[in-house]
Order: structure tokens, then C-alpha cells, then sequence
């Protein structure tokens, strides 16, 4: 015997419409300003939301009609009253308006609520997932201007009147070229490609070997040993930098001086030692949230079968806590990536990194190849960060905490 639960369908005069002209008034909040008239710009747009909703909620078309046709119409007025650019712009305005106004329609802002909410539960259920999108945005948003500048054919930091227009005269790659092809920007990455991944090889050796020794319940003083693993990520940066200074540099003189190594040798290693320990903490947290769910039961057993503990932990340890490290070595990896404090105290000229010479860019010359190397280092940022993604699931159901 099955139930069936009926859901009522929302009003479309005094809910779906009022709730759409709002979106709406935001969206010709934004137009409004642009063109100078922020209050008309308001109305119309409150309009414009209120008109889509009357008229996807009272005309029998299908969903992918209705959508298609608003997202056409704004398409098209974009273009006549300005140009291709206002033409996107009103496509993407279209198809969140009317996303919006059949997510309303349709009753889909209950399809995730349980039955039992109340309307009010219901509304904050909702409002919490807009306040989370709104946040999102806010983090993002800022970026999306960096990488469309980097495109500019011009050596502007500002959008020209052919950018808006998406003229292709407008748009060059001859910034990426300048950003590849000079050794201004390819000494700083070659230098950025040599420190970043041997800091995180110690990183991740120290940090495993940290965690997991932390890990065990017979270990003394476990909270203070791991505040102190991890105070250079709550430490202030430039407090962390100093101390660094003073310690690296009578460091820096001895090898020098006694050791007789290379100035340049010796402060690649200074670098690269000052990176490690700030990507250890990232190492230690994500290895240590791993090893939460790990059968310690699996230790013993290969112990009573003559395993000797390096054995054990490359052979059964290691194979399970690996996406946690592996985590963990990305998480290093970016900080040293994107340093520029620290390099800046204990490196010379010889240790330039690419965020250094991008900050040394924007403090002597505004160069647009900034915005070209930010747009790259975003980019590897995204990937090494979906991949953390993709391990934080794979090492979840490893653990058996979700489906496979």
C-alpha cells in the first residue's frame, strides 16, 4: 500500500508573481545603475519579473519552451538597445528569471524540504541555500573580472568600449605571450616550479609522520604538540615571516661560511625550508581527519602476521590514509605556490617567485600580464582543488561513510 502525498500548487498572484518582480527589480537594479537611473531601472526590471511570471504560470507551453523563448527576448533586446555584450547579459538574466519563476511554479523549493515543514521552516530551509549561493558569488564574483581583463588587447587595467561590445578587436592573447615568452615572468614560475614541490614533499613527510604519531592515544601532551604543529596557520603571517628572518639568516651565514655552499643554493634551501613548515599544518589536519575513521585493528593484525612497522605502514597505513595525504600535499603545495611574505624575508633576488614578481609588478609597473599569470594561477588553483574534491569523496568511501 503506497500514500501519496499531494502538494498544493503555489498561488500564482500572490506568491509566484510577487516573488519573481523582486528578482526582477534585482536584476534592473544592476541595469539601472549601469545606465545611470538606478529607481527606473527598478521598476522595469520589477515589471519585466512580474510579466514573466504571469506569463510562463498562464500560458501551456513546455519548460524548455517557455525558457528558450524568455532567454531569446532578452537576447534580442540586449542587442537592440546596446550591443552583443547586453545581449549575454540579458540571455543569463533570462534564464535565472525564469529558472526562478518555475522553481516557484512548480512547487521544486519543497522537492528537498521534509513534509512535515512548516512554511515558515520551509522558508528558512530555502533562504539559508540563497544566503550560501550569495556568499559563493561574493568569494567568485571578483575574479571573474580579473581573468576577462587578462584578455585585453590593450595595455589597460580597465574594460574597453570594444571589450564590452565583445568586438574580437578587443580581445588579444598577446598577454599570455608576453607572460611565456620573456624571462621577466619564467625565471619566477621556474623558480616557483622548483621550491613549491620539494617544500611539499617535507611537508607532506613531516606532516604524515606528525599526524599519525598524533594519532595515538599513549602519546603525552597530544593537544599542546598539535597546537603547536599548527600555529603557522594561525599565526600571523608577517609574525611567522619575521621569525623566520632571524632564524634562516645566522642559518643562511653558517652554511656559507662554514659549509662553504653556494649563496644561491643556500637560499633556495631557506626558502624551501620556510615553506615546508607552513604547509605542514594543511598536511597534519587532513591526514588526521582521515585516520578518525581508520580500524587500528588492521595494525595489529599485520603485526601478529610478522609485519615490522615500516611494512605496516606503507603496506596497510598508507594505501588508506593516502587520498588524506595526498589532500594535504595540494593544500601545501598551493601555499607555497602563492606565497609572497615570507619569500620576500628570507629569499634574495635570486629566490624570485611568481607571486613576488606579480606583487613587485603591481607595486613598480601596472603591467596587464599580472592579470595574465593570476588568470593562470586560478586555473591551476581549480584543478588542484577539484582534485581535492574528488579525493575527499574517494577516501568516504574508503571509509565506508558514503555510497559507492
Amino acid at each position: 500500500m503506497s500514500m501519496t502525498v499531494e502538494v498544493k500548487r503555489p498561488s500564482l498572484v500572490g506568491f509566484v508573481i510577487p516573488l519573481t518582480a523582486v528578482m526582477g527589480a534585482s536584476f534592473g537594479f544592476v541595469a539601472g545603475t549601469s545606465f545611470g537611473n538606478t529607481f527606473l531601472g527598478t521598476l522595469i526590471g520589477a515589471a519585466i519579473g512580474a510579466a514573466v511570471a504571469y506569463a510562463l504560470g498562464t500560458l501551456s507551453v513546455s519548460r524548455s519552451v517557455g525558457r528558450l523563448s524568455v532567454i531569446a527576448i532578452f537576447a534580442v533586446l540586449g542587442l537592440v538597445l546596446a550591443n552583443l555584450g547586453a545581449a549575454i547579459a540579458g540571455g543569463i538574466a533570462g534564464a535565472v528569471l525564469t529558472w526562478f519563476a518555475y522553481w516557484l511554479l512548480r512547487g521544486d523549493y519543497r522537492k528537498n524540504v521534509p513534509i512535515y515543514y512548516t512554511a515558515g521552516q520551509t522558508l528558512w530551509y530555502n533562504s539559508f541555500l540563497f544566503i550560501c549561493g550569495l556568499i559563493f558569488f561574493f568569494l567568485i564574483a571578483p575574479l571573474v573580472p580579473v581573468m576577462w581583463l587578462s584578455f585585453n588587447a590593450q595595455d589597460f587595467f580597465t574594460f574597453t568600449p570594444e571589450m564590452l561590445a565583445f568586438d574580437p578587436e578587443g580581445y588579444s592573447l598577446k598577454h599570455y605571450r608576453n607572460f611565456l615568452g620573456t624571462d621577466e615572468w619564467m625565471v619566477p614560475l621556474k623558480n616557483s616550479l622548483i621550491i613549491a614541490p620539494i617544500a611539499t614533499l617535507i611537508s607532506v613527510s613531516l606532516g604524515t609522520l606528525a599526524a599519525i604519531g598524533l594519532s595515538q592515544s599513549h602519546v603525552p601532551f597530544r593537544q599542546w604538540i598539535m597546537a603547536v604543529m599548527i600555529s603557522p596557520m594561525i599565526v600571523p603571517l608577517i609574525i611567522s615571516a619575521t621569525g623566520m628572518f632571524f632564524f634562516y639568516a645566522p642559518l643562511g651565514n653558517w652554511l656559507e661560511l662554514t659549509l662553504g655552499w653556494d649563496k644561491s643554493f643556500v637560499g633556495f634551501v631557506k626558502v624551501i625550508l620556510a615553506h615546508a613548515v607552513l604547509g605542514v599544518p594543511f598536511v597534519i589536519i587532513t591526514v588526521t581527519a582521515t585516520l578518525v575513521g581508520f580500524d587500528q585493528s588492521l595494525t595489529r593484525a599485520a603485526a601478529n602476521m610478522g609485519a615490522n612497522p615500516v611494512t605496516t605502514f606503507f603496506r596497510v597505513q598508507m594505501p588508506l590514509i593516502l587520498p588524506g595525504v595526498i589532500s594535504g600535499g595540494l593544500f601545501a603545495f598551493i601555499t607555497s605556490f602563492d606565497e609572497v611574505v615570507v619569500v620576500l624575508f628570507v629569499g634574495s633576488a635570486q629566490q624570485q617567485t611568481l607571486p613576488w614578481q606579480m606583487f613587485t609588478g603591481l607595486r613598480e609597473q601596472i603591467s596587464p600580464t599580472i592579470l595574465a599569470a593570476a588568470t593562470i594561477l586560478v586555473a591551476i588553483s581549480i584543478l588542484l582543488l577539484t582534485t581535492v574534491e574528488l579525493l575527499r569523496r574517494r577516501s568516504e568511501r574508503l571509509r565506508g561513510m558514503s555510497p559507492g
